[in-house]
């Protein structure tokens, strides 16, 4: 009989059973398709050994106005810093403890400082404020105690145990039990943030009944995941705290000085900082017009700044000065409030407008010009976005991930055809929504989505899935990251992991996070497809593999090829071991393969009505991308 050829279509198609998608792909993990043709993705790199604290939730890169070393901005759920030059700089605010405007550092009661012998454990006593466990101080003495030295950045360990005291812990035991320090100054860092948990932004938000039947809008930073929103502003950074204020960092200053709120340089400027948003969802600039723009505040009432937050009114500086917010005949501050929708989810800045969507509708924001300064348009309602970060634009399209589906803007809305939806959208920890960003991939013409899994421990984001825009095809796999910075001024993607790390990708074919480089486990496999058009069965003899393993990094790379075969259709299929393959997928034949580079052909032995195909590779070292296999098939009967 003539060889008979495994060609398949490009993309992982998993709405409908594996059978019915023959001639397609089924399952994979870490592989890309490029050229139509599936091989193993990129590996990565970390920038630095040191890492920062906390799990970052923002990135965001720009340059200085001399051309200088990129900065690279890094919000996570405790701190904000600025990477730049192979180190990381913490530039994160100082809180008002007191909620006036430029309020100094605390300098506590003489002697508020005690030690317990033999222990770390540092008591802290102020009578103006309480920090929360985990919220970090800057601490400043003038005297030891207890043997130790207590200066520097310290996370709150305990507090309120004991009335108006807190505890750090230090980097040694004390010798003694004491009490001292001398004058002490502390610096509360702006307060920490949540990691993972997210509830009361919306109807339905959340568990079910978490808030209370038909729960509203909460507001607040306590309410919220942690999530930064950053911009920036020539070469001044914005940086917005979901639910809190705005705050702005001057490069003037250099990279060892803390961002200060955005109200207290508008009242340093001479223009009145109470009128600027106390609390914003999330903030961008627009850099053609120079506005800094506000979506979700507290409104402009004349004499009145401490007004309700409203989570529908957008609010902008004045042009070219990002000090005034308080709109006049003279300038071009203002505001708007939006009408569909209860909250707005995010907003994105394009080529030529910004992108507003609320959780039930996506306006466009164009600038016009005095009187009325902005536009807004209503492009679509009744449409959906999953999170915060779940949109990016890449060659003017935005994409992103609705509730229930995918999207793609153009000038109009579509929805975007995806041979995933089901299998994603049933996975998603929707509890979790806020956590999904999105981010590209435009050496490789691609949009990612990283999201939280329901196979997860519920809080860790685990799986991706991949949208290859120009050849229109989907796939996924299993990934745990937190933030993503797409191209632009840097050289590769730069995306944070969950152990305080930042991370080149496509570098090489390993994960090189650590100073140990691991191999990076791919596979591709192909839906069931008949033998002998599924009516006999058929004996597989022999194989003829069509891989190559172009830019391996090893003298002798390999991979297994694995031929699965059974009687009839079964179950769905899924990833597993051999020998749990014959059971759980009701295949009656596995056979497994290692294919060399430069195999030509592989003698096999298997016997089945149907069977799929699977490459995967396990070394280190190794890349490989799949062509046309084919195998050669003997008769063997209807039993």
């Amino acid at each position: 009989m003539p060889l008979q050829k495994l060609t398949y279509r490009a993309g992982i198609n998993r709405e409908g059973t594996d059978y019915s998608n023959e001639g397609g792909f089924y399952d994979g993990d870490k592989i890309r398709f490029r050229a139509g043709q599936p091989e193993k993705i990129g590996g990565w790199t970390q920038l630095i050994s040191a890492q920062f604290l906390g799990t970052c939730r923002s990135l965001w890169t720009w340059t200085d106005l001399d051309g200088q070393e990129p900065y690279i901005g890094l919000g996570t759920n405790v701190k904000y810093y600025v990477y730049q030059g192979g180190a990381y700089y913490d530039i994160t605010p100082v809180y008002r403890t007191d909620g006036t405007a430029l309020s100094p550092p605390n300098t506590l009661a003489a002697n508020p400082i005690a030690t317990s012998s033999g222990s770390n454990v540092v008591t802290i006593t102020d009578a103006n404020y309480n920090p929360s466990v985990n919220d970090y101080v800057y601490i400043t003495t003038t005297s030891a105690v207890g043997g130790l030295t207590i200066s520097g950045d310290y996370r709150v360990d305990t507090a309120g145990v004991v009335l108006n005291t807190y505890t750090i812990l230090a980097s040694s035991n004390a010798s003694s039990s004491a009490t001292g320090g001398g004058t002490v100054v502390v610096q509360y860092l702006f307060p920490s943030g949540s990691s993972t948990l997210f509830f009361g932004t919306g109807w339905g938000a959340g568990p079910w009944g978490r808030n209370g039947w038909n729960t509203g809008y909460v507001a607040g930073i306590a309410n919220q995941l942690r999530l930064w929103s950053n911009d920036n502003y020539g070469a001044d950074l914005v940086i917005n705290p979901r639910g809190g204020p705005i705050f702005y960092w001057q490069d003037s200053g250099g990279v060892n000085v803390r961002a200060k709120y955005l109200s207290d340089l508008s009242t340093a400027a001479s223009f009145d900082g109470t009128y600027v948003p106390y609390s914003t969802n999330s903030i961008l600039t627009s850099a053609a017009q120079r506005f800094i723009i506000a979506f979700g505040a507290n409104p402009y009432v004349d004499g009145d700044p401490a007004t309700t937050f409203n989570p529908m009114l957008v609010r902008w500086s004045d042009q070219d000065n990002p000090y005034q917010w308080v709109p006049d005949v003279t300038n071009q501050s203002g505001e708007f409030l939006i009408s569909n929708g209860s909250y707005i989810v995010t907003a994105l800045s394009t080529r030529q407008e910004n992108l507003v969507w609320t959780d039930s509708c996506l306006y466009s924001m164009q600038y016009i010009g005095y009187p009325f300064v902005w536009s807004f348009q209503m492009l679509m309602d009744n449409i959906t976005i999953m999170g915060p970060n779940a949109a990016v634009t890449v060659n003017n399209v935005t994409y992103w991930m609705g509730k229930d589906k995918f999207y793609m803007y153009t000038g109009v809305v579509s929805p975007l055809p995806c041979s995933l939806r089901q299998f994603i959208f049933t996975d998603i920890n929707t509890e979790q929504s806020f956590q999904v960003f999105a981010g590209s991939n435009e050496g490789f013409n691609e949009v990612w989505w990283f999201y939280v899994s329901l196979n997860s421990n519920g809080t860790v984001i685990d799986k991706y899935v991949i949208y290859n825009y120009l050849d229109k095809v989907w796939s996924y796999g299993t990934m745990a990251r937190t933030a993503w910075l797409q191209y632009g001024i840097q050289p590769q993607p730069i995306a944070a992991d969950y152990n305080g790390r930042l991370l080149y990708h496509e570098v090489g074919n390993d994960d090189a996070s650590t100073v140990t480089p691991q191999p990076i486990e791919a596979y591709i496999q192909s839906s069931d497809f008949g033998i002998e058009a599924g009516e006999h069965f058929g004996f597989v003899w022999r194989i003829l593999p069509d891989v190559n393993f172009n830019n391996s990094s090893v003298n002798a790379p390999t991979a297994t090829i694995t031929l699965y075969g059974r009687e009839n259709s079964g179950s769905s299929q899924q990833s597993s071991d051999i020998d749990d393959v014959v059971s759980a997928q009701n295949y009656s034949n596995v056979t497994q393969y290692t294919i060399p580079k430069f195999t030509g052909q592989i003698y096999t032995r298997l016997r089945a009505r149907q069977m799929s195909f699977e490459i995967r590779s396990t070394d280190l070292g190794v890349a490989w991308q799949l062509g046309v296999p084919r195998i050669d098939v003997k008769p063997a009967g209807r039993r």
